[in-house]
């Protein structure tokens, strides 16, 4: 895969070799490749278009482009193991080339090749992220309905059980989420309230309502419900395989406030949340680069602190955005990315 992906950026650097430099400095439709592309590559099972694009581009996130070039592949993530992809140059701008690979047809019903096809990302962070995270500010959480208790006066419940909670419903949906507060986000350089995340610990039905009063029926647990837990309208979050990385529009400037596994430190294919949202521009698909925060040392001259500078440690995109706080996947990690380091446009 490694080897692939240094091809692409190969062929790309070739084709600039053919011009002068100031041809491919002015030309912004030239895509910056790789040296050591191979000249064909098939397709395995475990590629992702991300992984691909990489073996090719400098800057994989620009993979709609090359893809895009290509009338032949006309929607990207549709390709399969066995898929046979060649670099060429049309009219001066690097392009994929494919040529189909032998696939067994099944007799059975109901069987479909786009089960197989390629994501664009690997996803098993981000499948069960989607529907089990919100954040909701202050003001929003504390209006939402509680939960009182369970029959029996038992302090806790679990799937089957009744449950009241007390309170108006944010939207009037059969199907009610249960959530607890996990955390309230603070901006570390401007101590702004960023929201609280809340973690989904159970589904249910709305049985009945008596003026505030809610009966919910407790249909799946994550885990016990208790007292004080949030309930918040069902939200239809479908994973897509196909995400469009793109540079956002505005300058971003923030910083990690969390990795989602609950330790400080993470690696590739891990969530992380930062401090930046859609008000901001942000938006699903936007890729942002990481920086990991410069050392203080103690100059042995003037006997200062002196903070080193910050190093690129890693490339993550965007794929789930609020007002204040975003969710973003690690995509490459050069260096252990931590809380605190920095995020910014990629260069």
């Amino acid at each position: 895969m490694r080897r692939f992906i240094s091809g692409l950026l190969c062929l790309c650097l070739a084709g600039w070799l053919m011009m002068t430099p100031a041809t491919a400095a002015d030309n912004g439709d030239i895509l910056a490749l790789k040296k050591d592309y191979p000249k064909e590559y098939i397709v395995v099972k475990g590629d992702t278009l991300w992984d691909i694009s990489a073996l090719f581009l400098q800057s994989p996130w620009k993979w709609p482009e090359l893809w895009g070039f290509n009338p032949q592949i006309d929607n990207p993530h549709l390709i399969y193991p066995g898929d046979r992809l060649t670099l060429v140059w049309i009219n001066g701008k690097p392009r994929l080339q494919l040529s189909k690979g032998i696939r067994k047809l099944s007799p059975k019903a109901k069987v479909s090749l786009l089960d197989d096809a390629i994501p664009a990302i690997h996803l098993k962070d981000i499948g069960s992220f989607l529907s089990e995270h919100l954040v909701k500010s202050s003001d929003t959480l504390l209006e939402a309905p509680y939960i009182l208790g369970s029959t029996n006066n038992r302090l806790v419940a679990g799937a089957g059980d009744r449950v009241y909670a007390r309170g108006e419903l944010v939207e009037d949906y059969h199907y009610q989420n249960v959530y607890r507060p996990a955390r309230e986000f603070i901006d570390p350089d401007t101590e702004e309230s960023l929201g609280f995340e809340l973690r989904k610990v159970g589904e249910a039905s709305v049985f009945a309502r008596k003026e505030d009063i809610i009966s919910l029926d407790l249909l799946e647990t994550n885990e016990e419900i208790s007292s004080l837990d949030r309930v918040f309208p069902s939200e239809d979050k479908r994973v897509t395989s196909t995400y469009y990385p793109s540079e956002p529009e505005g300058e971003i400037n923030g910083r990690i406030l969390s990795v989602v596994r609950g330790v400080k430190q993470a690696g590739q294919y891990d969530v992380v949340a930062i401090n930046k949202g859609t008000r901001e521009g942000l938006a699903t698909g936007h890729v942002l680069s990481v920086y990991t925060v410069g050392e203080l040392l103690i100059d042995p001259v003037t006997k200062e602190p002196v903070t080193l500078p910050a190093e690129k440690s890693g490339l993550m995109m965007i794929f789930s955005p609020f007002e204040k706080v975003s969710y973003a996947l690690i995509l490459k990690a050069t260096n252990v990315i931590a809380v605190g380091d920095e995020v910014r446009n990629p260069e």
